[in-house]
């Protein structure tokens, strides 16, 4: 990968993350057997580790749904469903010929596309109190109407209360402080283990949302599609600025559950990728001393709940 203002070292972060985990060998295994030469292994063990760069926000290198190798914990637990509503919308629209059919995907109405789930319109205030301490975060549902509102709802559901960060990466350089899996509040559930729980809704279904960003200079958002892999070029209109809020998700776009994360620097190279929603306007000094294991006392919308439809 190259390097840019703002990004992450990718080396510094593998090691951050200490790779590898059980089980997981350093290096990819060859094809064929034979001698193994320093630079074909060398090659090999910079491939997997640039591909762990982004699996530490909660991507997998490795296949499944959740947790891959390098330690990077996702939002959505078991493997995502075969057809996302945001793929299929976006392929109704192709289909009757959009301009989008021959390139880039098309915008998608979330009122339209999503009816069942959650979406802010408007913006929303929470307060998120840590270990006694409040964090003020404003949710933007006007850019990300489906990612703030899955938040605002889970958060009136009381789905964060008692959960926990159960990663935070801030050596060797400041990068997130991720939680809010579900499956923090069962005390028989170890701290390392955290990172593959989903919300669970009434049904007994997890749910699932789709990756969200809005391209700068576009009326809609993008649904179900990475910019690069999808040939966007303009960037979102939420960055991973220091501050900013966003979904934790699997390497599939569209698992984003319950889990999210707060960025500790500007870490720009996510643009694109993972779905930012939120900005903290206060606290920021209590995000800085967040430590692995610390609790998430409540989630509190204090402005903007009468925004949540349906």
């Amino acid at each position: 990968m190259e390097s840019r203002p703002g990004k992450v070292d990718s080396a510094a972060l593998v090691q951050a993350a200490a790779l590898p985990r059980a089980g997981q060998g350093n290096a990819i295994m060859l094809a064929k057997p034979g001698p193994v030469f320093p630079q074909r292994l060398v090659f090999h063990r910079r491939l997997w580790a640039g591909c762990a760069v982004l699996a530490l926000v909660l991507g997998a290198c490795n296949g499944g749904g959740d947790v891959p190798a390098p330690g990077a914990e996702s939002a959505a637990a078991g493997s995502p469903p075969a057809a996302s509503g945001a793929s299929a919308a976006a392929g109704e629209q192709a289909a009757a010929g959009s301009p989008e059919a021959a390139g880039q995907p098309a915008p998608i109405d979330p009122a339209v596309a999503f009816p069942n789930l959650p979406r802010l319109e408007g913006k929303a205030t929470v307060i998120v109190t840590v270990n006694g301490a409040p964090i003020t975060m404003e949710l933007d549902g006007e850019k990300a109407p489906i990612t703030a509102g899955n938040f605002v709802d889970l958060a009136q559901k009381g789905v964060y209360d008692g959960t926990v960060f159960h990663r935070v990466v801030r050596d060797p350089q400041p990068f997130v402080v991720q939680g809010g899996d579900p499956q923090g509040k069962d005390p028989n559930v170890p701290l390392e283990s955290l990172g593959m729980g989903s919300y669970v809704d009434e049904s007994g279904e997890p749910r699932y949302i789709p990756l969200e960003i809005l391209p700068q200079g576009a009326d809609l958002p993008i649904y179900g599609q990475p910019f690069v892999a999808s040939g966007i070029t303009e960037p979102p209109v939420l960055q991973h600025k220091r501050g900013a809020v966003a979904m934790a998700r699997s390497r599939f776009p569209d698992t984003a559950s319950a889990q999210f994360y707060i960025t500790l620097d500007n870490v720009n190279f996510l643009d694109g990728d993972y779905a930012v929603f939120g900005q903290v306007t206060d606290g920021m000094d209590v995000v800085d001393g967040i430590e692995q294991g610390d609790v998430i006392d409540s989630v509190e919308v204090i402005e903007g709940a009468e925004n949540l439809k349906p």
